[in-house]
């Protein structure tokens, strides 16, 4: 998935140096602190994977009202010279996101600036930057975390956060009802089958069978594999799309899985990962992107002042952010191997 553009003004890091610190002791070090947070932040923006599970953009309000939409009835046949017939889109599911403060803070010693400890003047500010970034990464893992155990909400920071879909369903369940009264069905994105290659393919075609509210077959396609850090898994999947020879056949038939797949391995998901489970979850990348099923919001990048202590006159780092996310239409993503799924493959 390919995130949203931001806006110049949310890009990088805000700095606001308190007055004084020039003439401080501490002078010396503002630019070189400065510098070292902005080269860590880049490298962190650069290795994450948020960007891939998440449709991201920038906000300029107090939250995000977020909502599925139906789709259109399509084209009708008019005739020679017929009148446009009039088609419309109608709002299904809505939840609101509201934006989280986010604030950390780290001290340099005048003792460490005087005996200019190198290794600390690069160590806190590295430890500080990846503390930020860190967060950001286990946030959106506990966020799918609690989607891959079932639940509709979640605890981080001694904070409560939402974790179902605008439906009011937790992301992954076997019974998503419809937002219009006239499509009375209920569909499933929750599996229980392990991964194997045939669960691959069973799970990519219910996905490319999901239904919009108002019954109409989506371009929902599959594209992306997702999983924990998880031995076995890696083996399995690699297994079944690493090659274009189907290994299960004697003449090694052509393997059809073979370089359809971008696979994402997370270590951030394995603490949300129960004892002898292997959850994989397949997502569509575009459609995530187009109809917003895993939404981020940045509403304030991150802002960094540094300051004098009056209390002991050390120099005090601190950061500021504001951001939230959250689930909105299920139907970019399914999730197999967890307990209480539908079944895809009798016997399998």
């Amino acid at each position: 998935m390919r995130a949203a553009a931001r806006d110049d003004d949310m890009a990088g890091i805000t700095f606001t140096e308190g007055s004084g610190l020039q003439n401080s002791i501490f002078g010396k070090s503002q630019a070189p602190i400065r510098m070292f947070l902005e080269k860590r932040g880049e490298a962190f923006e650069q290795q994450s994977i948020l960007k891939e599970l998440f449709h991201m953009e920038t906000s300029h309000k107090f939250g995000e009202k977020i909502a599925t939409l139906t789709a259109m009835d399509g084209f009708q046949p008019v005739g020679e010279n017929g009148a446009y017939p009039m088609d419309a889109m109608q709002e299904g599911f809505e939840k609101f996101l509201e934006h989280m403060t986010w604030k950390d803070s780290f001290a340099m010693s005048q003792e460490i600036v005087e005996d200019a400890k190198g290794l600390d003047l690069r160590r806190r500010p590295a430890q500080f930057i990846a503390a930020y970034h860190r967060t950001r990464e286990k946030f959106g893992a506990a966020l799918y975390g609690s989607a891959l155990s079932g639940a509709a909400s979640f605890q981080f920071g001694g904070k409560t956060f939402d974790s179902t879909a605008a439906d009011g369903k937790a992301l992954f369940a076997t019974s998503h009802p419809s937002a219009l009264a006239k499509n009375k069905s209920t569909q499933s994105n929750q599996f229980s089958d392990a991964f194997s290659s045939d669960a691959l393919g069973a799970m990519e075609t219910a996905m490319q069978g999901f239904q919009g509210d108002n019954g109409e077959i989506l371009d929902v396609a599959p594209d992306t594999i997702l999983i924990p850090n998880d031995f076995q898994l890696k083996k399995d999947v690699f297994a079944a799309i690493g090659a274009d020879k189907d290994p299960n056949t004697a003449n090694n038939g052509f393997n059809y899985q073979f370089g359809r797949w971008t696979v994402l391995v997370w270590p951030y998901l394995n603490p949300y990962v129960a004892a002898g489970s292997r959850p994989w979850v397949l997502l569509d990348s575009r459609y995530n992107e187009t109809y917003g099923g895993a939404l981020w919001f940045d509403r304030v990048s991150l802002s960094v002042k540094s300051e004098i202590d009056p209390g002991n006159d050390a120099n005090l780092w601190k950061g500021r952010a504001r951001f939230t996310a959250g689930f909105n239409d299920w139907r970019f993503a399914a999730v197999g191997g967890v307990t209480g799924g539908t079944k895809l493959i009798t016997g399998g």
